[in-house]
This record gives C-alpha cells, structure tokens and sequence, in this order.
C-alpha cells in the first residue's frame, strides 16, 4: 500500500502551484464544502499545510493529484497559489491504486464512493498483473501471492473479500438507487441484490419508491432479482411485490427525507438523524406533561 510515512523513500517536498495541478480523472471519492471543509480551510489558514499533497508527474508536465484532493481544494478556497507536494513519477495504474489506498484511510466513506474506488483498484491490478514485469516495478508481497484481486484489496482495506465483490456490485446500480444506498435508506445486502436487476427494472422500482415513499425489503430483493432471472420481472410485478406489507413497515409514520435532512449537519447519517428525532419527541412530550401538572 502506498503511505505517506517513512516508507516513501524520503521523497523530495517541493512547493507546486496549484493550477499546475489537475485533479485525479473519475477520482470517486466527493470534496463538498461541508462544515469539514471549513474546519480544514481555518486549520490552513492557521498552520498552513501540515502534510503534502502527494502527486503524479504526468506526460505534458502538469500533475495530477493522488493523495490530498481537500487539502488542495481548502488552498484554492483560501486564494493560495502554491501548495507543498511530493511528485512521484509513476504509471496511471500505480497512481490509481495510491490514489484509492490513500483515500480509504478517510474517516467517512460514503458506499458509492468505496464501491467506485475498489472497482477501478482492481481494474488497475488486473492491467499490471496482464504486463510483463519491470525491474523498477514493486514486487509482489508474499502474503498475496496467489491471491485473487479481491482477496488482496480486501486485506489491504480490511474487508472481507466478499464484502469487496458486494461494494463493487453497486456500480451496476442507477444513480437513484445508489444514492438511496448512500443515505442508508437502502440497506446493502438488498442493493446487492438489486444491482442484477436490469436497468428498466431497476427505473421501475425507483418509479414505485419516489411514488410511495417505502423502500424493498431483501427478501423482496431476492424475489426481483430471481423473476428478473426467468424474465418475468416487469412493472405490475414490482408494484405487487413492493406493495405487500411488511412487518417492520407496520404504522410507520412518513415524512419526506428531504424535510428533515435540512435540520441536521451535513453527513448526519437516517439512524442519527432517527435517533435524534426520537430523543426530540421525548423531550417534547416530557415538557407537555410539566406543563399539564403544573396546571
């Protein structure tokens, strides 16, 4: 895995201005102006930046970046023209699997952005393992010899690699359901099950859901995905299917998710917000009955 520690040959800082450098091509991992951004932009203006940016030196002479894509954005917020970085001059499928190695370590990690990042890791593995080696190419560890890719990028990730085929499974997903997946409204056992839904399938489905506000149960999943098998998923299945009632569905109170996210911090995941909501009420009706018995 590619670090930022000791481990990188004691490389070089050097000062790069920032409009020389490009950010990664497809990087899936989100830079948003959240209250962490304006945590990091005061922390830069404060201290500066305490840890380099790590980039790759490509063809036409401009870079790209691999490890450091907020710290660069908190620079440009700022109106800084420079930034400390380590430029490496190393191949597109090395650089994606550091870019990918070093944005796991991130605290918060959205599903779509990890299913996006292992799939092209292992797309960039199985390019180098197709080439001949080269002598300035890093050796393959022991402990991966004759390891299949997704067993390697789970070790290095610390998933399974069974969790690592079902992250890379939700890259089949339309972008609607995916980000259902990201707010934690769908669950990923049923999204894993979706994804092998076809794309009209998978449209009729998210039709229903904005329709009714309820989402699929995974024994519902399993069910789709096994009609959708034999070619007898269409439409009026799906809306049969969604539309019986489950147990954990039972006298739920609905309220649009749009409504409620806009009283929470951004990143505020449905269980906390649901948390939240509760302790809320509690409190309110706690009050309710001061109120009654002082009467």
């Amino acid at each position: 895995m590619e670090e930022i520690n000791d481990n990188a040959k004691r490389e070089k800082v050097r000062v790069i201005p920032i409009d020389q450098i490009d950010d990664f091509p497809d990087q899936p991992f989100q830079v948003k102006d959240d209250e962490d951004m304006e945590k990091l932009v005061e922390s830069i203006k404060n201290n500066g930046v305490l840890s380099p940016i790590i980039v790759r030196k490509k063809e036409d002479e401009r870079y790209e970046t691999i490890a450091g894509h907020r710290r660069k954005h908190a620079c440009k917020k700022l109106g800084l023209t420079v930034i400390p970085a380590i430029a490496r001059e190393i191949s597109r499928d090395e650089a994606v699997i550091a870019m990918v190695d070093s944005n796991l370590q991130r605290e918060v990690i959205l599903p779509s952005e990890k299913a996006k990042a292992f799939k092209m890791k292992a797309e960039a593995m199985n390019r180098r393992a197709g080439r001949p080696s080269k002598e300035n190419e890093p050796p393959v560890e022991p402990n991966f010899v004759g390891k299949k890719t997704v067993e390697i990028i789970g070790m290095e990730s610390g998933d399974s690699a069974e969790q690592v085929r079902r992250f890379m499974r939700l890259n089949e997903l339309t972008p609607e359901l995916l980000e259902f997946v990201d707010k934690g409204m769908i669950g990923m056992r049923p999204a894993v099950e979706i994804s092998y839904l076809q794309e009209e399938e998978q449209r009729d489905l998210v039709d229903y859901i904005d329709a009714e506000g309820t989402f699929p149960s995974h024994a519902q999943t399993i069910r789709m995905r096994e009609l959708s098998k034999q070619g007898k998923l269409d439409t009026d299945t799906i809306n049969e299917i969604m539309a019986e009632e489950k147990g954990n569905q039972k006298g739920r109170l609905r309220i649009s998710l749009d409504e409620v996210e806009k009283y929470f911090a951004a990143g505020t995941t449905q269980k906390q917000m649901e948390e939240t909501i509760l302790k809320a009420l509690a409190f309110y009706c706690k009050r309710q009955r001061e109120n009654r018995d002082a009467r």
